[in-house]
């Protein structure tokens, strides 16, 4: 994968988390916000903390930040997936969220093509 298309494809996963975020901030009393600039997501869970997703272009990975730990996620057949334990992206943040502020997020599909 070259790095024009690791932004490209970070850049279409970031967007996918965002717009999950919406869904489930939309369907919540959550105090939850979140932006995004220039490869980082962050998601303010009020009390809770923050999660923060991240691109690291010379890994070609995403990295998640939550009170529970750091990861590093590496695309891997048609998901992106933590490089030690072998966890899901989307699943990872929806457990960071649920844990952080009590928000539920449907299942949703980050591209990785």
């Amino acid at each position: 994968m070259t790095d024009a298309e690791f932004l490209a494809l970070s850049d279409q996963a970031l967007r996918a988390i965002g717009a999950a975020l919406d869904r489930a901030i939309d369907a919540s009393d959550a105090d939850v916000d979140w932006s995004e600039h220039d490869g980082v997501l962050t998601i303010d869970c009020g009390a809770g903390g923050k999660v923060i997703v991240n691109r690291h272009l010379p890994n070609r990975e995403l990295w998640l930040a939550a009170r529970a730990g750091g990861q590093h996620f590496r695309v891997a057949g048609d998901l992106w997936r933590d490089t030690r334990s072998g966890a899901e992206l989307a699943r990872e943040i929806g457990r960071a969220l649920q844990t952080q502020a009590g928000l539920s997020l449907e299942a949703f599909d980050l591209p990785v093509r």
